[in-house]
């Protein structure tokens, strides 16, 4: 098995993951820690100007599927000053 197939294996089972689950790999599952950690190898490879150029595409539109699952804090405060004094 070629370098290339094995990528591409990888690439389609992240892409076959988060298309199922409706988000990404965890990195503190222990079947999920793999893909994370492939995540991070090639966003690092990405960086580095280390990927080929249709490596690079690829991956683009696995980070982009991956940003429409980010996870966002349910908990955090998002509106303006709050006035405590209800002074007007």
């Amino acid at each position: 098995m070629k370098q290339d197939d094995r990528w591409e294996r990888q690439y389609n089972a992240i892409m076959t993951f988060m298309q199922v689950n409706h988000r990404r790999p965890s990195k503190y599952k222990d079947n999920e820690i793999l893909m994370s950690n492939w995540i991070k190898y090639n966003k690092k490879r990405l960086h580095r100007d280390l990927l080929s150029d249709e490596r690079k595409e690829k991956f683009q539109v696995l980070l982009l599927t991956a940003a429409k699952y980010r996870r966002i804090n349910q908990f955090a405060y998002v509106g303006g000053p709050v006035n405590i004094h209800n002074e007007e």
